[in-house]
């Protein structure tokens, strides 16, 4: 586990105070005090509420990912305390705001992983991301319970409409994680309420039989099951127009691929979501620079994502593309869907916790793949940053279940 911490943009320490944090440090992960700052020209400073866990984090804590910052957390809400010179006024303190946490012009801000990200009491906001207008306010509306989902229902949104445009009668969505559930569930919103969906996953317990073609009208289990490592997706009956989203750790995304691809001819569009080892090469898609077809799209940008079309093991045209964090649209077209229908959503956060509990947990989903958690599959981990009773809800539902599954 990495554990050298980037030196800071810009920022004074504020002589001896300090604030709450979930470090890594020398191989551990604990909450310890950690020197807070002043903000400097442009930059302001953000008091996290309810920040969440991403699969991404948990690809850093194992080690799969090696990554800089010594506080994780690139999702979630929370209120400006303090801005320095030449901030926009419409940051001023009180507001709560989210971050954009992928900069599409300044790859050294990257929040949670190239610099210091929610999971702390105090988190600066390099001018840079300031300037650029990544530092969004969110709709006083928003129940902040539902945070930890913004940004990943984002990407998903992103993704749906990018898939959208080749105009598909069914999506598959391999990944049971977040993005993965959060796809099934917003589909009828980017792509129509006729959308047919079906689920497929590597996990074999707990998972129907074969893959099934359903359409979802709401909040579900997964309509079907694929064993990514083992077995294969059979045909969908009845398709002729299907998109795939992959939303699988870099470690499965390939094997995922070559899966759909030997097994779709219906297949037009697949976006790669989830990353990519270093060098990936599909053998059913000969000559394709996968990791640069993925990489060519960051923040939003080009619009449409880029695009490789090529001919599939069936001689068909896809196309395939793929990319990294979003726009400040995507961003907001989630918070709308999540004030809409917040209840489509709510079960994803599977679990909540507060510091003290999330660093227990990072330690315990650290020590290797399995993500049951106080008896329960951990999906989404909503985690409380602000002291008790600070945070405030706009229409605040009752919160999912304690990190302990009680």
């Amino acid at each position: 586990m990495r554990s050298v911490h980037p030196a800071p943009a810009a920022g004074t320490r504020r002589g001896a105070d300090t604030h709450l944090a979930v470090t890594r440090r020398d191989g551990r992960i604990r909450v310890e005090a950690v020197p807070s700052v002043v903000p400097g020209p442009g930059e302001l400073v953000i008091a996290p509420e309810v920040a969440g866990l991403c699969g991404t984090d948990l690809q850093i804590i194992r080690g799969i990912r090696d990554e800089p910052a010594l506080v994780l957390g690139h999702e979630g809400v929370g209120r400006v305390v303090e801005v320095g010179p030449g901030v926009d006024p419409r940051l001023s303190p009180g507001t709560r705001v989210t971050v954009n946490p992928t900069h599409p012009r300044d790859p050294s801000f990257l929040l949670g992983h190239l610099v210091d990200g929610f999971l702390q009491e105090r988190t600066l906001i390099a001018a840079t991301a300031v300037e650029a207008g990544l530092v969004l306010p969110v709709p006083a509306e928003l129940d902040v319970h539902l945070a930890p989902l913004l940004e990943p229902l984002a990407v998903a949104g992103y993704a749906l409409g990018e898939l959208a445009r080749c105009a598909p009668d069914a999506l598959l969505v391999v990944g049971d994680g977040t993005i993965g559930h959060l796809l099934v569930r917003a589909a009828s919103r980017w792509l129509g309420p006729g959308i047919r969906t079906v689920l497929a996953h590597h996990r074999s317990s707990g998972a129907p039989g074969p893959a099934t073609l359903a359409r979802l009208d709401g909040p579900a289990d997964p309509a079907g099951h694929l064993d990514v490592r083992m077995g294969a997706l059979p045909p969908l009956p009845g398709v002729r127009r299907l998109a795939v989203a992959l939303a699988t750790p870099r470690t499965g995304t390939l094997t995922a691929l070559d899966h759909v691809l030997a097994t779709q001819p219906a297949m037009v569009a697949v976006d790669i979501i989830g990353g990519l080892p270093g060098g990936a090469r599909s053998r059913l898609l000969p000559g394709v620079d996968l990791v640069a077809v993925r990489s060519a799209t960051c923040g939003g940008v080009p619009s449409p994502a880029h695009r490789a079309r090529v001919r599939g093991p069936a001689g068909t045209p896809i196309e395939v593309f793929g990319h990294r964090g979003v726009r400040d649209l995507h961003l907001a077209d989630a918070a709308a869907e999540l004030v809409r229908r917040p209840d489509r959503y709510r079960d994803v956060v599977t679990h909540t916790a507060s510091l003290p509990e999330a660093a227990a947990i990072m330690r315990q989903l650290s020590a290797g793949p399995d993500r049951t958690v106080g008896g329960r599959r951990l999906v989404k981990l909503g985690i409380t940053v602000a002291p008790a009773g600070a945070v405030s809800a706009g229409t605040c539902g009752p919160p999912p279940t304690k990190g302990s599954g009680q």
